[in-house]
């Protein structure tokens, strides 16, 4: 049985922009769990969020939709060049049939040449990353 394809979750700068209060935050979650409806996919926190809070905290924050698709959290800090690619890396292991696919607005943690859905931190995930989103799952449903 295929694995489930993984998204890998940043929280700032995706589900609301990277200036946002408290009260703005996640203020674009409802956005991916809307374009997420009927598709297949499992999430992987890779937000610093899960420096400072435990998964289930983490799980808590999200419409519950999301919240149901979290199977993990990525490990350890990588310092240096694409850190968060690098840390997804060692997530992902080597698992060659795994589908995965980043939502972040850190480009420059990601080689040039990596998969990534990038938003831009100014304004969080939009539309337009919605849609890419929804097309790098194609037209799986659930049976």
């Amino acid at each position: 049985m295929q694995p489930k394809p993984l998204i890998f979750l940043d929280f700032d700068g995706v589900l609301h922009p990277t200036s946002a209060k408290p009260q703005q935050w996640f203020s674009c979650a409802d956005l991916l769990a809307e374009v997420l409806q009927g598709m297949q996919c499992e999430i992987v926190i890779s937000s610093s969020w899960r420096f400072s809070h435990s998964l289930a905290e983490l799980k808590e924050l999200l419409p519950i939709s999301l919240a149901e698709r979290v199977v993990a959290a990525t490990g350890a800090a990588h310092i240096g060049k694409f850190a968060r690619y690098t840390e997804i890396q060692s997530f992902v292991g080597s698992r060659p049939n795994l589908r995965w696919m980043p939502l972040d607005d850190c480009a420059w943690d990601f080689p040039k040449t990596s998969q990534l859905i990038a938003c831009n931190p100014n304004s969080g995930m939009t539309r337009v990353e919605a849609e890419k989103v929804r097309q790098w799952l194609g037209d799986t449903v659930f049976p």
